[in-house]
């Protein structure tokens, strides 16, 4: 009996050595000395004993984040935060008493935890410091999780937190982890985040699933459809599935996804104008020794698809050009076909006489679309370099055509506008 009584008795004396030293903790914090309560709440949790100790904990929360809020002592101490939020964590763990502390505190101290990692990692960020913003930044989402989890917020994820922590992590050429936080706006849905729009979230998920190949084909899919579905008018989508279909698909589905994406926007004249050259592109190719079986077909359709273009906007330089390059195109063949040969009997000349006569037709056809490009890149004092160039091709095309037709004046007049596109524009 004697022993057991001196045990217990012994165990008092400890307990009360454990809250004098949390107290004095304490009150070095009420009176502001930092480093004073720093140090004796670090002794009190060095000692086994006093690790399952909620007080405790919980006084280290306070301490912490009295030192990360410290002009003097953050920098000293700049995981101040951090071991706070290891010490809440362990606070909740050891308390029995469903969090009375941090209830009779208003929560304060879990609010200053958060709102200090976000502070942080916007002023990194604003320094452009990408990794460290990166870590603060996932540190405060970390704080959030923690708080939903325990139900002492309502809200699940903190978005603001989340953007900035994946810009951070692109920024720092961590893509695999900025996927990570993207994903979780995109799968919300979230389209706004203070005020910022995320539509280059949603194109920034699409085009790295696309790059990765078929092996992600099923995501590049998933986030396309969820961006076209938030941005219906958004272009990149469309563009971004014909790009994959130009790169590995057959032709015949590159120009069904045309086809969709003309009756889809029938008043875009930049996808009339894709189409229709690329159509065109296609029929004409001789890289493999001969065009297409259906090429003329594939040319009478593309310059459907070109006159659908300049119909929607008739000052449309480019599909212009290609209107005017493909009756030309078609006019020097004919022009070949019917140069004269040495011997050759009625009939041959008969046909020769004829390939001439639709050379003269198709050069005639040309000359409006040319002239149209002059009519409005011409007055234009200074142009991009892919319009300089359109103008000076169809001066070039409009003299070799007045040539066929030995037009002295008109063969002057377009070649002093071809040699002075560089000075003029």
């Amino acid at each position: 009996m004697k022993r057991m009584f001196f045990s217990l008795l012994m165990a008092v004396i400890f307990n009360g050595l454990f809250a004098q030293s949390v107290d004095k903790a304490k009150d070095l914090l009420k009176a502001n000395n930092l480093a004073g309560a720093k140090d004796e709440i670090d002794k009190v949790l060095m000692v086994e004993k006093n690790q399952k100790n909620p007080e405790a904990w919980y006084t280290k929360v306070k301490v912490y984040n009295a030192i990360a809020a410290d002009n003097t002592l953050k920098g000293q101490y700049p995981d101040a935060l951090i071991q706070s939020l290891d010490a809440l964590k362990k606070y909740v763990q050891y308390d029995d008493k469903k969090s009375v502390l941090l209830a009779a505190d208003g929560y304060k101290p879990v609010n200053e935890i958060y709102q200090g990692l976000f502070t942080i990692g916007a002023a990194n960020y604003n320094a452009q410091k990408w990794s460290e913003a990166y870590a603060d930044f996932t540190n405060a989402i970390s704080a959030i999780s923690f708080m939903y989890k325990q139900g002492w917020i309502k809200q699940s994820m903190d978005t603001t937190s989340t953007l900035y922590a994946g810009i951070s992590a692109e920024k720092s050429e961590k893509r695999d982890s900025a996927l990570i936080y993207y994903k979780i706006i995109a799968d919300s849905g979230i389209t706004k985040i203070g005020g910022n729009d995320m539509g280059e979230i949603y194109k920034w998920l699409s085009d790295y699933y696309t790059r990765k190949g078929p092996a992600e084909k099923a995501n590049a899919a998933k986030y396309i459809a969820l961006g076209k579905s938030k941005y219906p008018n958004d272009i990149f989508y469309d563009e971004l599935q014909l790009d994959v279909l130009r790169k590995n698909g057959p032709k015949d589905s590159l120009f069904a996804k045309y086809e969709e994406i003309n009756k889809a926007h029938p008043d875009s004249s930049i996808y009339f104008f894709n189409y229709g050259l690329e159509l065109y592109q296609y029929a004409t190719d001789t890289s493999s020794g001969k065009r297409v079986a259906n090429s003329d077909e594939l040319i009478k359709k593309a310059q459907e698809k070109l006159l659908a273009s300049i119909k929607i906007n008739p000052n449309y330089p480019q599909a212009n050009l290609v209107l005017g390059q493909i009756a030309y195109n078609e006019g020097v063949e004919f022009q070949i076909l019917g140069k004269p040969k040495g011997n050759t009997n009625a009939a041959e000349l008969k046909q020769r006489q004829d390939y001439r006569a639709q050379s003269a037709k198709k050069f005639d056809e040309a000359i409006p679309y040319l002239e149209k490009v002059e009519q409005i890149l011409g007055p234009q004092p200074k142009l991009k370099k892919a319009d300089k160039v359109a103008l000076r091709d169809s001066y070039d095309m409009l003299v070799t055509i007045y040539e066929s037709k030995k037009d002295q004046a008109k063969i002057a007049y377009w070649t002093d506008k071809y040699n002075n596109v560089d000075k003029v524009h």
